[in-house]
């Protein structure tokens, strides 16, 4: 349905999307990742006509944008960052104008309220744009996205600014509308992608830098190798046991308490699950393991190592007035990173993502 060959966008000097391929089949969602600045909003403007390129060429439902620029459009619904809406319209009023600007050839009436019922703007359709919360904006931007039903929307940051119900609301309504359209969704917020895409695309500094789909990315993060034991014992051996034990990395003691258990923090060794041997061996001692909570590892932290292989950057720090100890799940992090960026530069199957050098 889109296909994207080796896109360029140059302005001067600076290249804002540096070789950028991928395709997107009919009925998927993909979401377009990367840190603010990473070029995410060119390619779109690029996908949807707004901006010509330097070179490379995208194609919708097999029509070329850049040589049959209103027949490709006419497969595009776009929702940009800031919803181009006429503040003085009512709801109405606008969905009307757009469809007489897309010369649109459905029953009208019939139409809009469709999109009104999916979008749930029923209950605002007689009032004034301005008048309405953000969160009603952003529905009414996309309901003028879906006149003409086009086989392809593009979301240009929809949640942006949104309170975190409408930010449910929004994800909502995009699962769905990727029920019957193939959906492209740019943003930098990592769990909206993992809550909504069937795949992901992370660029950064224009490049691409992975192509994952979304459950095999979720694997990775969600591997048990940290977690927090509550266990009940003498806080001094069940911690020296805990640290000579085979498998484990690294033990701390937590200040949490409860009753006369303390609670640890356990890193595992890389393929290793310690979960039953750590059970054996508290039980030989005869200390009780009243919790085990995997910790595994946040999205937000594959991202930034990910971002950071391929750009030569330190890796992200936080910035507090509490000294810390080096984290010893950086290095399983970047343990999956160089797995990633390994098998996609190899050109391995089972990772399907294309990684660039920085630009």
């Amino acid at each position: 349905m889109i296909k994207i060959d080796h896109l360029v966008k140059n302005y001067g000097n600076n290249c804002a999307v540096d070789d950028v391929s991928f395709e997107v089949k009919k009925g998927e969602i993909v979401g377009l990742l990367g840190p603010n600045g990473a070029g995410k909003s060119t390619t779109m403007n690029i996908l949807t006509g707004y901006l010509s390129a330097t070179s490379g060429s995208v194609s919708i439902a097999g029509l070329d944008v850049l040589d049959n620029p209103m027949e490709a459009k006419k497969h595009i619904g776009y929702l940009p960052e800031q919803p181009p809406l006429y503040l003085d319209m009512t709801v109405e009023e606008y969905l009307i104008f757009n469809y007489n600007l897309k010369h649109c050839k459905l029953n009208r009436d019939k139409h809009l309220e469709e999109i009104c019922d999916v979008v749930k703007i029923r209950d605002v359709y007689k009032r004034v744009i301005k008048n309405l919360s953000k969160g009603y904006r952003q529905r009414v931007g996309i309901a003028q996205a879906l006149i003409g039903s086009p086989e392809v929307i593009i979301f240009d940051e929809p949640t942006v600014g949104l309170d975190p119900k409408q930010i449910i609301e929004v994800r909502n309504l995009i699962r769905t509308l990727g029920r019957d359209h193939t959906v492209i969704l740019s943003t930098h917020i990592l769990q909206e992608v993992q809550a909504v895409c069937d795949r992901i695309v992370i660029i950064n500094k224009g490049k691409i830098v992975a192509d994952e789909l979304t459950e095999n990315i979720t694997r990775a993060v969600e591997s048990n190798r940290r977690f927090h034991a509550k266990i009940c014992g003498p806080q001094k051996e069940v911690l020296a046991m805990l640290k000579q034990k085979p498998g484990i990395v690294y033990a701390e003691l937590l200040a949490a308490r409860d009753g006369d258990a303390y609670t640890y923090l356990i890193e595992s060794e890389v393929g290793i699950d310690i979960r039953k041997s750590l059970f054996y061996a508290l039980a030989e001692k005869k200390w009780a393991l009243v919790g085990l909570e995997s910790l595994g590892m946040s999205l937000e932290d594959i991202f930034i190592t990910i971002v950071d292989q391929t750009s030569g950057q330190r890796r992200y720090e936080r910035k507090d007035n509490k000294p810390r100890r080096p984290s010893p799940a950086a290095g399983v992090e970047e343990e999956v990173a160089k797995s990633m960026v390994k098998k996609a530069k190899s050109g391995s199957d089972e990772l399907s993502g294309l990684f660039g050098d920085d630009e």
